[in-house]
Order: structure tokens, then sequence, then C-alpha cells
């Protein structure tokens, strides 16, 4: 049963807490990267036998392959994803940022390009559930970053193949290069090269523990998009709510994995308690009923409070994934909303719009890093590189401000630099 509390009867340490996460998986993961650096290819093809039960022959996936696939896979499913891209194409083409230049004083230019990453590495986990929708999600603000090569890792199935749907979203969204390779292996393989899988600049995606431990180790050797967490939801919802779908909300979260917290703040004891009735309903006749019960159970709450602005005050201090505003004037509050991933607004915009199909991104900064992060965006995939050109008279005007501000630091050698061009003597 998810645990009820009252705002103000209980510590807000309590209120404000998360499920731990694990550290011992640190020297797996470091020995895994330190193999796959070491034995490349050899390496992977031992660990995908050990950890996903499948021996292959290669590992990456002929564009033909990928081809037959797209051509396989439900029409229905082709329609869907075609109109998610479309959404996703939309929404993060308005992100895109130019190159500028300044040039208002006689003798400076200055300016910034924005230059595309050239290599990404996008990894798609596989496990208990098939992402094509995490394919579109990371590939696609790629693509409109004008990334040249994008090459997508995802782990094999049983039958060592990759699913219909997962090579139609890599088809539809633009992927250049598909390998059979998951888990930490795959992070260390994008990260350093093997003799299959070419070493990338940046990595993108989500994954479990092992994944978040790999890209957290290889940062600094590759960038990487974020060390995401397990999935959270948060809604902030008041006495007019159907409590169905309040439940339902929050357990299209809780399924993701037994870390996962979903956390219902409101105004009405009542809701409070019909949503609690509800969740217990919903999840008997759930798919993913163990591991959406576990989540439940341990990192469930709902929350009861006062107003609606004590609901905004807690869900900047929690900082949330994802947060929902259930409410007739959700734009009422938004602009009290400082810290959180995604927020869907009013009593028709579930998380799950998001996920899939609205065009907004669906990897976003979780643990609380909604404080200081964003959402994966176009800006993830370029990078900003600045110039400078000053003539010798517009120099000649700055050069002893330059030497004075450098000896004000202490360093002889830098004022140096600045005089030597204008000294009638050797410096």
């Amino acid at each position: 049963m998810i645990k009820i509390l009252k705002y103000g009867e209980v510590p807000l340490d309590e209120i404000l807490s998360r499920a731990a996460t694990s550290s011992d998986i640190a020297d797996t993961v470091f020995q895994i990267i330190e193999n796959v650096r070491e034995k490349k290819d050899a390496a992977l093809f031992e660990y995908t036998e050990r950890f996903d039960g499948v021996r292959l022959s290669r590992f990456e996936i002929p564009k033909e392959e990928i081809e037959a696939a797209a051509k396989r896979a439900d029409p229905e499913l082709l329609r869907v994803l075609v109109r998610a891209a479309d959404n996703i194409r939309k929404f993060h083409s308005a992100q895109k940022r130019e190159s500028f230049i300044i040039n208002d004083t006689p003798g400076v230019v200055m300016g910034q390009k924005v230059i595309p990453i050239e290599n990404v590495g996008i990894y798609v986990p596989g496990g208990t559930a098939s992402l094509p929708s995490t394919v579109l999600m990371n590939a696609i603000p790629a693509k409109l970053a004008g990334c040249g090569n994008i090459v997508m890792a995802t782990p094999p199935g049983k039958d060592g193949r990759v699913s219909d749907a997962i090579l139609a979203a890599a088809n539809v969204s633009g992927v250049d290069r598909v390998f059979t390779v998951g888990g930490a292996q795959a992070i260390a393989a994008l990260a350093y090269g093997t003799e299959s899988i070419p070493r990338v600049d940046k990595i993108a995606g989500p994954g479990n523990a092992f994944v978040a431990e790999a890209k957290r180790q290889v940062y600094g050797a590759v960038s990487i998009d974020m060390i995401a967490g397990p999935s959270e939801i948060l809604i902030i919802a008041d006495g007019k709510n159907d409590p169905r779908n309040i439940a339902a909300d929050m357990l299209s979260q809780a399924e993701h994995d037994r870390m996962a917290s979903a956390v219902l703040i409101t105004t009405s004891e009542t809701l409070a308690k019909e949503t609690a009735d509800e969740l217990e309903r919903q999840l008997s006749a759930l798919p993913r009923e163990v591991v959406a019960r576990v989540s439940i159970e341990n990192n469930g709450k709902i929350i009861i409070v006062d107003t609606i602005n004590t609901a905004a005050d807690i869900a900047n201090e929690l900082a949330p994934e994802h947060l929902e505003l259930s409410l007739d004037e959700p734009f009422d509050i938004l602009d009290k909303i400082k810290n959180a991933g995604s927020v869907f607004m009013g009593r028709f915009c579930p998380e799950a719009l998001g996920d899939y199909l609205s065009g907004t991104n669906h990897t976003l900064p979780t643990g609380g890093t909604a404080r200081f992060s964003s959402p994966l965006s176009v800006d993830d995939f370029v990078k900003k590189m600045q110039f400078t050109y000053y003539t010798k008279e517009a120099f000649g005007g700055v050069y002893r401000d330059v030497a004075y501000f450098a000896r004000a630091e202490g360093l002889e050698g830098h004022a140096r630099s600045a005089e030597t061009r204008f000294a009638e003597d050797k410096i």
C-alpha cells in the first residue's frame, strides 16, 4: 500500500526522500571497461554471450536488414513512429542556434561558431522492454544538429536479433549504423572504439545502473548527455480529479522499474484516499504488476497539503523528472515552478503524451538534477567555438590594459606577450 503523508505532520526529509541507488557496481563496470579497451571485439563477444545469452558472429546490422525490418514492422506502428518523429522534429527545430559575429568596434571582430559534434553514439536499452521511442528522442535532435555520423548500440534479444520496432525507429530517425551490443560494454565500445564499433565523441541515451555507471566512468574520454537515474513522476492535483486518471499516471512511471518513484501532492484528503485504493485496483490488472508494486510500495507517496502553492514549493524542492499539473488553470502556477524536467499541464495531458507523441523530449534529468540541468535537446549535439580578430591598431589601444591585468594576477609571461609586439627593445 502506498504511504499517505500530511505536510507539516512528518519531517520534510521524509517527504523529500528518494530511493537510494547502489554504488557497489562501480568496480564491476571498471573491469568491463578495461577489458573492452584491451580486448575490444573479443571482450564484446564474451560479454554478449555471458550477459545476453547470445553467441554472435558480428555486431553491425547491415543497412539492408534495417530497411527490411522497417518494411516488416506493423504498419500502424510505422504510422505512429512517423507522426511522433514529425512532432519531435518540429519541437526540436525551434532549439537550433545560429553562429554570430560582433564587429561594432573598429579593427575588432569576435564571434561564435555553432558546430555539430561529428560522431555521436545513441544507446537504446533492451532488457524488459523494447523502446523505439528512445531511438527517436535521441537520434532526431542529433540529426537536426547536423551530426555527421550517428551510430546506435542496443542489446540483442534472446534470438540474437534486434526488434523490428527498434530498427524501424532507427530507419525513420536517420541513424547511420546500428550495432547489436548492450550494457556497460556497449558504452565502453562507443567511448574507446573496437575493431567493429567506431569511437564516438558523445554518448546519449538511458540505461540501467550499469550503463549509467559506465557513462560516468568514460566521461572525459567522451562527452555524455546525463547520468539518468530511476524514472520519476510528481503530480499536483486538486480535488476535482478522477482518481482513476491520477493512479494510472502514477503507474505509468512505476512500471518502468522497481526503483522508480511516483508521488501525488494534493489538497484533497478524499482524492488521496481514493487514489490509494485505485492504485491497488489497477496494480492487480497491470501486466508489469510485480515491478510496479515494488516501486509504489517502496518509493511511492501521497502528500496532503493545504494549498497548491505549498505543493509547488515541494515540487521545486523535489525537482522531479516529470511534473503533472492536473488543475483547471495550470498556467496560474507555471511561473512558480522552477525545477522540473518536463511539465504536463491540465487534466488531459498525461506524462505518457510526452513519452511518445507531443514532440518534447523524454530524456530528462532525474534524481533532483532538474535543479541545474535540462532535457535532452539539439544543444546537446553541438559545440561552440569562439574566435577573435584584432588589427594592429585595435590591439595597440588595449595591450597596456592586458599587460596590467596580467601582472595583477602575477603572470609576467602573459604581460610580456601583450607588450612584445609594441616594445622598442627586446623583452
